[in-house]
């Protein structure tokens, strides 16, 4: 029913089209020479009726590539950011607003004016879309400038602006950040680049079972800081076309963003450092936060296994410290009470070194 309809409007159109024809070839003089032959009236009906039959017969092959046109069209818009569409609609309406300000004035030259106004139409129109959606990058920075200097305004003097917070894959993926982020602690946008979000797809798509559950548990986290948390997620669409590693471009991103990387990897944190870029690194943050013990302190812990050596017994803190005791093998799966010989930091985390209790009594 709908292509039979289209029909009709296509053979009506080309009626139109040939009538059309003929009014233009009659306003520059070319049909003169019908008036004596008295067939003038005629001829607008006989060259739109063979136009109409054209385009009647011609109407499957007109639709066969009309759908075509159209499918091409929507598959390049879905490729289109949607940013970059509203960036160009406004930009477009912009361009021939401009134009049709400044159009008036070509309608005095004659001859050559009408055209004129058109060809400023088109230029206009044209570098209103290009050049919003190309310089897409500058506009938002700029954007954010205004922002953070009416934000220094109108905050205290001497606070500080909130840079934005880059998360990496491995920090969606720990999970830990959600947590972080509903306490409080972390202010500012929480910025999700996309080609994080594409490493984050590619790993919930492997066919290894462990990475596919650890990339469905990073895009679930986002989902609920996204949806369950009162803080800022902004998705940020730069890309690095020229660069391949993902940690470099979370790097090049926090330069260009003048942002700082969240994080729990170790070698993306010395190499963040070296490049001048600042790092909230999760696992320093939960060092830090870990009671501070020292030697001579008493604690119960409970032996679970064996150390590495001869004689050791390894204990756990709720936070996860382990706890080496010396002479603690012989009282494996033992709540035994511990005396803390001393503590060492490592870039893994804190050790405790303790002795059993009832040995160190027995030494006194």
């Amino acid at each position: 029913m709908v292509s039979r309809i289209i029909r009709v409007i296509l053979t009506i159109l080309g009626i139109s089209l040939g009538i059309g024809i003929m009014a233009l070839l009659e306003s520059i003089k070319l049909l003169d020479f019908l008036e004596n032959l008295r067939i003038r009236p005629h001829s607008y009906v006989g060259v739109g009726l063979i136009f109409g039959i054209i385009f009647f017969i011609l109407s499957p092959k007109i639709m066969k590539f009309g759908k075509k046109v159209v499918s091409v069209i929507e598959n390049e818009i879905q490729k289109i950011p949607a940013s970059d569409i509203i960036l160009g609609v406004v930009g477009l309406v912009s361009g021939l607003l401009i134009a049709n300000l400044v159009s008036p004035l070509f309608h005095m030259i004659p001859f050559v004016g009408p055209v004129l106004s058109i060809l400023f139409y088109i230029i206009f129109g044209y570098f209103g879309v290009i050049v919003p959606t190309r310089k897409k990058d500058d506009f938002t920075n700029a954007l954010n400038s205004l922002k953070r200097s009416g934000s220094k305004e109108k905050s205290p003097k001497g606070a500080s602006p909130v840079l934005p917070k880059i998360l990496d894959t491995s920090v969606i993926i720990d999970g830990r950040i959600a947590d972080i982020c509903k306490t409080g602690f972390v202010e500012g946008p929480l910025v999700i680049p996309e080609f994080v979000l594409e490493e984050l797809q590619r790993i919930a798509d492997s066919s290894d079972s462990l990475k596919r559950n650890r990339g469905r548990r990073g895009l679930d986290i986002l989902n609920k800081i996204q949806k369950e948390l009162d803080i800022e997620v902004v998705i940020h669409e730069k890309d690095f076309d020229d660069i391949a590693e993902v940690d470099t471009k979370l790097l090049k991103l926090a330069q260009f963003i003048k942002g700082k990387v969240v994080t729990n990897d170790y070698n993306l944190n010395k190499v963040a450092e070296f490049h001048g870029v600042e790092v909230l690194n999760i696992n320093e943050l939960a060092n830090a936060i870990k009671p501070v013990v020292l030697p001579g302190e008493e604690m119960i812990v409970q032996v679970i296994k064996d150390g590495k050596e001869s004689g050791q017994g390894v204990a756990y803190l709720d936070d996860g410290t382990m706890i080496v005791v010396d002479g603690g093998k012989k009282h494996i799966g033992d709540t035994i009470g511990v005396l803390v010989t001393s503590v060492l930091q490592t870039a893994a985390g804190r050790m405790i070194f303790a002795k059993p209790k009832s040995a160190t009594d027995k030494a006194v």
